[in-house]
Formats: C-alpha cells, sequence, structure tokens
C-alpha cells in the first residue's frame, strides 16, 4: 500500500506539459505514492459546463495532497461562445477553477516563495529572498460580482453611497459591482501564518502590503488586524505599506524586505512582481494550505501557444514539488530536490528558452533529475 494518495490535476495547456515534468523528478526522488488524475480545466468547460467537475471535487477530498499545472480562463462572452449550443441554453456561469477550488477546500494560505538562485541570468539582483504569503479566499475575489447590476442592490447602494457616487444616476445596465469582503477570521489566520513563519525560519522582518488610506473599511480591517496578532511576535520587526508605493520600494531596496502578507488581490500583483526579481514565471512556484489539503502548482498561465511543445521552463513547477514535499513531511527529499535545482541553475549548462538557452521542458527536468 501506497504511503501517499496524490491528485494530479494537469488542466489546460502547457499545465499538461510541466507536470510531465515533475513526474520525472518524483520518479527519481521515489516519493511512495499513488497518483491520480483529475479532470479540470478549459475541455471540461466547454463539454460539460464545469471546468471543476464534481468527480474532482470528490478526489480532492480523498488525497493527502495535489500538484495542479494550469487553466485557461477567459471572461464572460468569450467562455460563454465556447460552450455546446446544449449548454448555452441551460446558461452556466464560468468561475475559475483554481478560485473555487481554494475557497471550497479552505487553502486561505498562498504562500509564494521568491530566491535568486545563484547563476540564473534573469535575476534582478543576486541574492534576492522574499516569501509572500496571499491571502486566497476572500477581498475581491470573493466572487461576489453583479453585471447587470439588480435593482434592490442598486436601491440599497443608492441609499448607503456618498452623494458624489454617480451611479445612481445611471441605468442598471450601466455598470457593475464587484464586492470586497475581507473578515475578521480570514485576515487573523493569514496573518498569524506568516508570523509563525518567520518565527520558525528566523525571518527578521514582516511587511504587511494594503491600500487602508483608500480603502478604509476592508484594508483597514486587514491592518488593524495584523498589528494585533504582530504584538505577538515582538522579535520579529513589524512594518507596513501601500501596496503602489511597495511595488517602487521593491524594486528599489529588495533587501529591506523579508516576509510579505496581503490581501488576495495585492497579494497575487506583489507576487508576480516578485517573481519576475529572481527569473520570472519560470520560477515561480506556489503552494494553495489549508488546515486539511494543500495543492501546488506553478503561478504561471497555460499559455496554450506553446501547448505540447515542451518548450517552457518547469523549475516554478520543480519548486512547487519540493514544497509539497515539504507539505508531506518529507524535507529531506524536499532539500534533494531544491539542491538540484540550484545546481542546475549554478552551472549554466542546461537552459531552457527564457534562460537563452535551447533545453526542452523534459530535457531540463531530466537534468535536474540527474542531479539528485
Amino acid at each position: 500500500m501506497t504511503k501517499y494518495k496524490i491528485a494530479w490535476l494537469p488542466g489546460d495547456g502547457i499545465g499538461v506539459d510541466v507536470l510531465e515534468a515533475a513526474k520525472i523528478v518524483l520518479d527519481k526522488i521515489g516519493l511512495d505514492a499513488e497518483y491520480i488524475h483529475g479532470d479540470i480545466g478549459w475541455e471540461f468547460w466547454c463539454k460539460e459546463g464545469d471546468a471543476f467537475p464534481e468527480r474532482t471535487i470528490d478526489l480532492l477530498k480523498n488525497v493527502d495532497a495535489a500538484m495542479f499545472g494550469a487553466v485557461t480562463s477567459k471572461p464572460g462572452k468569450a467562455a460563454q461562445a465556447e460552450l455546446t449550443p446544449e449548454l448555452q441554453k441551460l446558461g452556466p456561469t464560468y468561475r475559475s477553477p483554481i478560485v473555487r477550488m481554494r475557497q471550497m477546500f479552505g487553502l486561505y494560505n498562498c504562500l509564494r516563495p521568491c530566491k535568486a538562485y545563484p547563476g540564473n541570468p534573469l535575476n534582478y539582483k543576486e541574492g534576492i529572498d522574499l516569501v509572500v504569503f496571499r491571502e486566497n479566499t476572500e477581498d475581491l475575489y470573493s466572487g461576489v460580482e453583479f453585471n447587470p447590476v439588480p435593482a434592490a442592490l442598486a436601491e440599497i447602494l443608492t441609499k448607503v453611497s456618498k452623494p458624489f457616487i454617480p451611479f445612481s444616476t445611471l441605468p442598471l445596465d450601466q455598470y457593475a459591482v464587484s464586492c470586497k469582503i475581507n473578515t475578521r477570521k480570514g485576515s487573523e489566520r493569514i496573518v498569524r501564518v506568516a508570523f509563525e513563519f518567520a518565527r520558525k525560519f528566523k525571518r527578521k522582518k514582516v511587511t504587511i502590503v494594503h491600500k487602508a488610506n483608500v480603502v478604509r473599511a476592508t484594508d483597514g480591517l486587514f491592518l488593524e488586524i495584523a498589528k494585533e496578532v504582530s504584538k505577538s511576535f515582538p522579535e520579529i520587526q513589524f512594518d507596513d505599506a501601500n501596496v503602489d508605493a511597495m511595488t517602487m520600494w521593491l524594486l528599489k531596496n529588495p533587501f529591506n524586505y523579508d516576509v510579505l502578507v496581503a490581501p488576495n488581490l495585492y497579494g497575487d500583483i506583489i507576487s508576480d512582481l516578485c517573481a519576475q526579481m529572481v527569473g520570472g514565471l519560470g520560477f515561480g512556484c506556489s503552494g494553495n494550505i489549508g488546515d486539511k489539503l494543500a495543492v501546488f502548482e506553478p503561478t504561471h498561465g497555460s499559455a496554450p501557444k506553446y501547448a505540447g511543445q515542451y518548450k517552457v521552463n518547469p523549475i516554478a513547477t520543480i519548486l512547487a514539488v519540493k514544497m509539497m514535499l515539504d507539505w508531506l513531511g518529507e524535507g529531506e527529499k524536499g532539500c534533494m530536490v531544491e539542491k538540484a535545482v540550484a545546481n542546475i541553475i549554478k552551472e549554466g549548462r542546461v537552459r531552457t528558452y527564457d534562460m537563452g538557452g535551447k533545453a526542452t521542458t523534459l530535457e531540463m527536468a531530466q537534468a535536474i533529475a540527474a542531479k539528485m
């Protein structure tokens, strides 16, 4: 009997390619696991009207962890147009399957380490080592949106809004509403897990990223709770910064920062910026972590134009494998994977196109596996 059950969710486009590369590394490391395929992505939206089928949800209820590739997502009318005629009549509404997964399974902690490995020609500066904690279930990704706006909601908004907001004079189909929702519980748990990480790994500083000077209610709550939580960690330096200023200061002084914590949308933006400073999305790994389940992935999208070409860099996905191994308690194996990745980058003999080389996705994976 195998020790672990791992849901295997390739998804769309290059998600298939990079998970094939990840499997090469996992096979070499000798993880005692059963890898169980799960259906997810654009194909199942077009055929079934559901990009995250119930059978995949059931699978995730019975595994120790999951590896996820990437999915294609298209907005509104473009998504509806690709349904079969029968499904178009039923009128299903597209929602991102990874967002649904995060909310359904309480994967509130989006952990995104961003490390500049020596020898990477794409590093912004050598020595960058940032960790982003992104709240993963709330904020503007809550999915509470209206277009057109229901009359009952419009009436309430007109009564409670400030007088200078002009939407009350517009027809209901002429504006849209997306609700930004932050809770005390959601804010407290992501900030606390960031401070606990900083304490465990002897990180010196935690920075809260927000826009509380303008978005006073929701971001104000997030910042207020962060200040409360920080009092339980007196040995760790605490500060905060507006998200717009943060994009500037990260580029100017990346070594002034260590652990960053942010609500969902800002965390998504800041983590991509940090990933670019350490080589781009080909190096950006991510863990969607809850109390009982964790799903690991590269942060890049499905890049349909490269699907099946085995051209893209799999290092982000292989570093996500390292994160999964750590989550499973296989830290020694995780260290072996990261060390092999670091050695390949430093040697510079095997590089994918983004690094200025000609190695394929699978050749890079094979080179990393050979180092273990």
